[in-house]
């Protein structure tokens, strides 16, 4: 297992997660936008170089950096072309649901780390 395989694992949990929430936006990982599986590789990767894994407020931090290096901004709705996006905000200000995600991210790295092959 790599990081790559990892992202994968952490993107199917988040869109399962969307999905239960009533969001299927999300495409499985193979059809999924590069931008967004690289985003996931990246954030895995952040977690790995952490041996306690990162807080979510932190991952989220990284995510938002990561986000407005690439020129996304806060818009209502996720739209990949306009790079807008409902979560581009501070992390107190995420709904519940929305942080959910932050710690469902930070479970699977943290669990998996174990498989990591070197």
């Amino acid at each position: 297992m790599n990081a790559k395989d990892i992202a994968e694992v952490c993107h199917e949990v988040n869109r399962a997660y969307c999905v239960a929430l009533g969001d299927t936006s999300q495409q499985p990982w193979a059809l999924a936008p590069d931008w967004q599986r690289q985003s996931a590789i990246m954030g895995v990767l952040a977690h790995l170089a952490e041996p306690d894994g990162l807080q979510p407020s932190r991952s989220h931090e990284l995510w938002l950096e990561q986000k407005t290096r690439e020129g996304w901004k806060y818009g209502p709705v996720k739209d990949a072309e306009k790079k807008e996006h409902p979560c581009f905000t501070a992390y107190a200000n995420l709904p519940p649901e929305q942080r959910a995600k932050d710690y469902l991210f930070g479970a699977v790295c943290s669990n998996l780390r174990r498989f990591l092959v070197p």
